[in-house]
């Protein structure tokens, strides 16, 4: 199924558009011609003359010109009428924003909705979803994206709102976007036709999706197992226990397929499985930097006796391993640092010292020289009042041209209630993030996303 109409639109027409931004409707011909989209942009609808200064169409049939996507905001009892218009205008793809179908017992529209489909080439998007979004071509489905050049990740979500978070969060670290879809109930274009376009689009080098359920298993898996063989696929089941399957019935009418059964599936076909949003966004980063391990041998620099050993039973539970240093790394490290509460074995404590940023980063560059470590993992202290240490961009930038290992921070959140520390822990993730490191509230967080790469990388 070609997609390339959908994700780089020509025209776009908003029906229903509206120039009241109330009423529990997105504005999709404001958020679209606000995003930046260079193409033909329509406004539609019967009654309006204007919407955002522009003139409307009252018809789709009006529209002098070729539609290749339609974007329907109408109630529920207008589809059927909306959507003739367009199958005989010939619109290449229709997104239907509108809810109260299969997920509130009403099949019978969208029964009406497919063979009205198929006396004409329109295909359907949804419906009971937020669309498609295109960094590229500058479409969006969100108010809180940003429009950003390039990116290499995709993301597919039955959810709306989950597909919305996933783009703003991404954005709030650093990670761009290339292109998302929220399919909804998917009664036309199915999750396996946006996975398929993913998994052969050469600009995605990554993606990530939120299912609940799947219309056709066996084209899932021959999918699936194409495209995870080329890129890491991270999926989060929604529905995977009893009561969450009966809360995606009521969400998209999706009939889930016990867990067991659909985990299996995913192992086998390469995927990678998540249980949260934050973990597949975990996951996400890691796979989007500039280089990620191969192999499990982690050297992990702290500052302090306790969290060496806590860290240690971590990547232990991940089947990571912490190997000896060579003597000639202990020594260099040693140089900078005294031998009171300190160590130099690994996990490597620098105790105190770990505050001064010379010597953290003198560390790192020491351990990258190692032939022991396939990567490192360094906790960057946050600090305290009379304790700051200052990160600049320059000297991280330094230390990066010339590692030759895979470098994964640690910067924790050491309060939950102190605007001091949280703006200078942002601050210096975005020092560490500017220089294309993936970066982690905790060893258990960078653990996760470390193993579940490797396994992938082992399986493709």
């Amino acid at each position: 199924m070609d997609l390339e109409r959908l994700f780089y639109p020509r025209s776009i027409a908003v029906v229903g558009a509206s120039p009241r931004l109330e009423g529990g409707k997105l504005p999709y011909y404001q958020l679209t011609k606000g995003f930046g989209y260079k193409g033909k942009l329509y406004p539609v609808h019967p009654k309006h003359k204007l919407v955002d200064n522009d003139p409307v169409y009252p018809s789709l049939s009006a529209i002098p010109g070729p539609v290749d996507l339609a974007i329907m905001v109408v109630p529920a009892h207008s589809v059927l009428e909306a959507f003739k218009d367009a199958v005989d205008k010939e619109v290449g793809f229709v997104h239907f924003f509108t809810s109260g179908f299969s997920e509130i017992g009403n099949r019978d529209l969208e029964e009406s909705l497919l063979n009205l489909m198929h006396r004409g080439k329109t295909r359907i998007v949804g419906p009971n979803c937020l669309g498609v979004m295109c960094s590229e071509a500058r479409t969006t489905i969100s108010p809180h994206a940003e429009p950003r050049d390039g990116g290499t990740v995709a993301f597919m979500g039955q959810s709306g709102g989950l597909c919305e978070n996933f783009v703003s969060l991404a954005n709030s670290r650093g990670i761009a976007t290339n292109k998302a879809v929220s399919f909804g109930n998917q009664i036309d274009l199915k999750v396996e036709d946006y996975l398929e376009y993913f998994g052969n689009d050469d600009r995605i080098k990554v993606i990530g999706a939120y299912i609940e359920d799947v219309k056709c298993g066996r084209r899932f898996i021959e999918v699936l197992k194409a495209a995870a063989s080329k890129k890491p696929v991270i999926i989060l089941k929604g529905g995977s226990t009893a009561m969450g399957a009966k809360a995606a019935a009521s969400h998209t009418g999706a009939m889930a397929a016990p867990h067991r059964i659909f985990s299996s599936v995913l192992k086998q076909c390469g995927c990678i499985e998540v249980d949260t949003l934050e973990r597949l966004m975990d996951v996400v980063m890691l796979a989007t930097s500039s280089s990620f391990p191969q192999g499990s041998n982690a050297a992990y620099v702290v500052g302090g006796g306790g969290a060496s050993v806590v860290s240690t039973d971590v990547a232990a539970r991940y089947e990571l391993d912490f190997p000896e240093l060579l003597p000639e790394t202990r020594r260099l490290i040693g140089e900078k640092i005294m031998d009171v509460n300190t160590s130099t074995a690994n996990p490597v404590d620098l105790g105190i010292f770990a505050f001064d940023p010379k010597i953290l980063l003198h560390t790192i560059n020491q351990l990258g020289k190692d032939d022991n470590i396939d990567f490192i993992v360094p906790q960057f202290t946050v600090g305290s009042a009379f304790m700051k240490p200052e990160y600049k961009q320059e000297e991280v930038d330094r230390l990066m041209e010339g590692l030759k290992k895979p470098l994964i921070p640690v910067v924790s959140r050491i309060t939950e209630n102190s605007l001091f520390h949280e703006e200078y822990r942002i601050g210096l993730v975005s020092v560490l993030r500017n220089a294309g490191l993936p970066v982690y509230s905790s060893m258990s967080e960078a653990a996760y996303a470390i193993r579940k790469l490797l396994d992938w990388r082992s399986f493709a």
